[in-house]
């Protein structure tokens, strides 16, 4: 179950929180809803490139932006950049955690400080659940992994109603109304 966990949320990565360069602008690049990287209307081929851009990616307000300690240009997130494919169980100080692997490689444990939360659309009634990554910007959590998560949740009353919820690193996360 205890896996080593080499690239957690944040650490390890670029300073991008301390870095203040100046605005340079927009450019070409977009990130699909399903975490595809976009540069020019086509996909990044090269992983390796979208990893590198995803390490420096960095949000304020509602834009996002690709930061370096000399230049900060912004880019288009359809929804959120980072896309969840692949959650396993891990060993943590608060117990047993989940921690979820993206598309961009970054692996986040869900826990206080990356809560999980679930929209539900209110016309359709289908789910789109989040993971708090970094630097306020969130990831989607793909609908095989969140059908893995309710395989793997357990019924809870809330507020006299069931909920289905999970749960990571001492926290518990509602994944829905079990109705």
């Amino acid at each position: 179950m205890s896996r080593n966990i080499d690239k957690i949320a944040g650490k390890g990565g670029p300073p991008v929180d301390k870095w203040n360069p100046d605005m340079c602008g927009d450019i070409d690049m977009r990130i699909l809803r399903d975490g595809t990287w976009l540069y020019e209307g086509t996909p990044i081929g090269r992983q390796a490139m979208v990893t590198l851009f995803a390490s420096v990616l960095w949000k304020e307000g509602d834009d996002y932006f690709l930061k370096t300690p000399v230049e900060k240009v912004g880019i288009k997130v359809d929804d959120v950049p980072f896309h969840f494919i692949h959650v396993e169980k891990v060993a943590h100080e608060r117990g047993e955690a989940l921690c979820f692997i993206s598309r961009t490689g970054d692996r986040v444990i869900a826990s206080q400080e990356h809560p999980i939360r679930v929209e539900t659309d209110p016309v359709t009634g289908e789910p789109s659940p989040y993971l708090y990554v970094r630097f306020g910007m969130e990831g989607l959590i793909s609908r095989a992994v969140f059908y893995d998560l309710v395989e793997q949740s357990h019924e809870e009353m809330i507020d006299g109603v069931a909920h289905l919820v999970i749960n990571s690193a001492g926290e518990t996360f509602v994944l829905g109304r079990s109705d």
